[in-house]
Parts: structure tokens; C-alpha cells; sequence
């Protein structure tokens, strides 16, 4: 019987490690891709403030936020940068990531 507990307490442990490293992994790629959004519409919100494409910067900035399935929570323009930061639900939680983009200088 002591062998038998044993190799429970094992697996019941590995499955418990198993589940967190499953879901630390998760966190990391939805973090990875919240960034990549906020990096995105930040760029769009630069180019359509500089007039190389057309639209307005934030609703271009929400547009492009919106194809990762994250809204924009704050887009904010000094002349030709664009400072944006998105959002997107984690399970229970929001998380959010910001991005800032504009000419070099």
C-alpha cells in the first residue's frame, strides 16, 4: 500500500505541474499577442497621423487592435507619435499591453 500512495502523491503532483506549466504558457502567448496588437496599432495611428495611409489615427489604431481581439483603451497623439494601449480579456482577468510609434528623433 505505501508504494501504491507513493506513486499517486507522483502523479497527482506531475498532473498539478503539468496544469501550470500549460498555463504560464498560455499567459505567455496571449501576452506575446497582446503585444504584437499594441505594437500594430500603434504603427497604424502613426501613419494615418502622418497621412501616409488614409483615416483617422485612433479608429485606424481600433480597427487593427480588433482583428487580435483587443480594443484600444487609450490612444493618445503628440503631432505624429502615437501612443496606444490595448486590452484584452485572460481568462477572469484584463490584460493589457501599450505601444508607441512615430518618426525616428
Amino acid at each position: 500500500m505505501p508504494g501504491t500512495m507513493a506513486a499517486a502523491g507522483i502523479v497527482a503532483g506531475a498532473a498539478i505541474l503539468t496544469a501550470g506549466l500549460v498555463t504560464a504558457g498560455a499567459a505567455s502567448v496571449a501576452g506575446q499577442r497582446l503585444a504584437s496588437a499594441a505594437d500594430a496599432a500603434a504603427l497604424a495611428a502613426a501613419d494615418s497621423a502622418s497621412g501616409a495611409v488614409a483615416g483617422l489615427p485612433c479608429d485606424r489604431a481600433a480597427q487593427l487592435a480588433g482583428t487580435f481581439g483587443a480594443i484600444v483603451e487609450v490612444c493618445e497623439l503628440d503631432e505624429l507619435t502615437a501612443t496606444i494601449t490595448v486590452a484584452a480579456r485572460l481568462g477572469p482577468l484584463l490584460a493589457r499591453a501599450s505601444a508607441r510609434a512615430g518618426p525616428p528623433g
